[in-house]
């Protein structure tokens, strides 16, 4: 009996560590839902490589690119001034709230608080499809 309990108290901790470790894990993005997301931002951004910027940079190869640099767009002073690179977490800051990551940036826009929808958003601009 005593190796009985043993092996489900032993089980029990092993199902506890495994729920916590999954609870802990940040999001994964699901660049469907990403998509749909993105359909807030498609105003003011592209992501197609040969469009035109509009209201805002276009954002086709985003992931990995130094913020402020993408061509033909004139950035406000501010963003030229922060030297980021757009890594999962800086966009996930930045989806966040803008202008707490970028204070001064020209881009109005309150943010995106849900965090399975900022995920689903950057795996979408990892490979956008128009």
């Amino acid at each position: 009996m005593a190796k009985f309990t043993s092996a489900l108290v032993v089980v029990g901790l092993a199902a506890s560590a495994l729920a916590s470790a999954a609870m802990a894990a940040p999001p994964k993005g699901d660049p469907v839902l990403g998509k749909k997301v993105f359909m807030r931002c498609i105003a003011c951004h592209a992501v197609t490589p040969s469009a035109a910027a509009k209201m805002g940079p276009n954002l086709a190869g985003v992931v990995g690119r130094k913020a402020g640099a993408a061509p033909n767009f004139k950035y406000s002073a501010a963003m030229k001034k922060a030297n980021l690179k757009w890594d999962e977490a800086t966009l996930d800051k930045w989806l966040t709230k803008p202008s707490t990551l970028v204070p001064g940036t020209s881009m109005a826009f309150a943010g995106v608080p849900n965090p399975d929808e900022r995920a689903a958003v950057i795996a979408y601009m990892k490979k956008p499809t128009p």
